[in-house]
């Protein structure tokens, strides 16, 4: 069994990580850090591990940390690299739910977060996409577990943009989310008597992942890459779906055939034969969807993608990584289908 720490595990995407590993035959948790639930049992706090986690929140110090060989951070940013360092100094492997690792250029991370302590680990660190990095993250000490809007929005457009099929230039990504991507923490926009039976976009033209975004894009293409980002806010608890507009340099079948023949060794992608992709039917999974059409009056190629975004967009992804470095199967522990209704 190979022993892993979550710190943080009392927000959502601890519990998520939590509630995967609860079906994964190769892995023991050996703790779960809470700096408000330390002491409290993790099933009595969340009844729905109750039979499936027998461990108390601890403090992010207490030394049965150290017993893992590899470390989950669901921290906010700032504090995933001052508790990640100490992990790396340490020998441990890291998983970082967070931005911090993310970027290739630190600068180019404190330009939308904070200063960086560590800028020499973000260059280390390899960006947790494994359908585009497979193998840097199976020997990766480090890994920047990417976003929820950049994993929906990078896995249908890299394929594309490697093969020169859509043009990088005038990319427009508008993309939804369920209410869950903002945390647990108490805010009045996340109120059900605020969020229910609303829909609105939020921070237009300066939401952070967009920089996230266009860092994967630019090394896709191989110059940079520019595009219109703009999230939504859903009454979803969680979900995500993202609409992304490009223009075309091939027609229809061959945008189709690019995703099929780059996702072929992907368990965690698929290419839909009919339909489009929807919410409810990733949800609880790892799946992302990917469908397109083409608007030849408009000469614009459209492509959807869905995804969980505590699953594939969060923990699942990070799980998926965490396979890949212990050696393990890929698929172990994670969910292929969605819950519906």
């Amino acid at each position: 069994m190979v022993k892993v720490a979550i710190i943080g595990g009392s927000g959502y995407t601890g519990l998520e990580l939590l509630r995967l590993f609860a079906g994964h035959p190769d892995v023991k948790v050996v703790a779960v850090t809470s700096r408000s639930e330390a002491g409290r049992p993790v099933a009595g706090r969340f009844p729905a591990l109750a039979g499936v986690c027998d461990l108390a929140f601890v403090q992010p110090d207490d030394p049965s940390i150290g017993q893992a060989e590899f470390v989950f951070l669901a921290l906010p940013h700032k504090a995933a690299m001052e508790t990640g360092v100490k992990l790396i100094e340490a020998g441990q492997r890291v998983i970082d739910l967070s931005a911090d690792f993310r970027f290739r250029d630190a600068k180019n991370y404190e330009a939308h977060y904070c200063p960086h302590i560590a800028p020499e680990l973000t260059a280390q660190a390899v960006y947790g996409l494994p359908e585009v990095y497979r193998e840097q993250i199976k020997s990766a000490q480090i890994i920047g577990n990417p976003g929820c809007y950049p994993t929906c929005s990078l896995l249908p457009l890299i394929p594309l943009l490697k093969e020169g099929f859509i043009e990088p230039e005038g990319i427009i990504i508008d993309a939804k989310s369920g209410v869950s991507g903002a945390g647990r923490a108490a805010a009045v926009s996340s109120l059900f008597s605020e969020a229910g039976e609303d829909f609105k976009a939020y921070n237009v033209a300066s939401h952070r992942h967009q920089p996230e975004i266009e860092q994967e894009l630019s090394l896709a293409s191989g110059a940079p890459v520019k595009v219109v980002f703009t999230p939504h806010l859903t009454p979803l608890s969680r979900g995500m779906l993202a609409t992304i507009y490009a223009k075309p340099a091939v027609g229809l079948e061959k945008v189709l055939g690019c995703w099929r023949d780059f996702y072929a060794g992907s368990p965690f992608v698929r290419v839909l034969d009919s339909g489009l992709p929807r919410t409810v039917t990733v949800r609880g999974s790892n799946m992302c969807h990917l469908a397109a059409a083409m608007d030849e009056s408009a000469g614009c190629l459209i492509l959807l993608s869905a995804i969980d975004n505590l699953t594939k967009g969060a923990s699942g992804q990070a799980i998926q990584c965490f396979n890949l470095m212990a050696g393990l199967e890929e698929t172990l522990g994670l969910p292929l289908a969605g819950l519906m209704p």
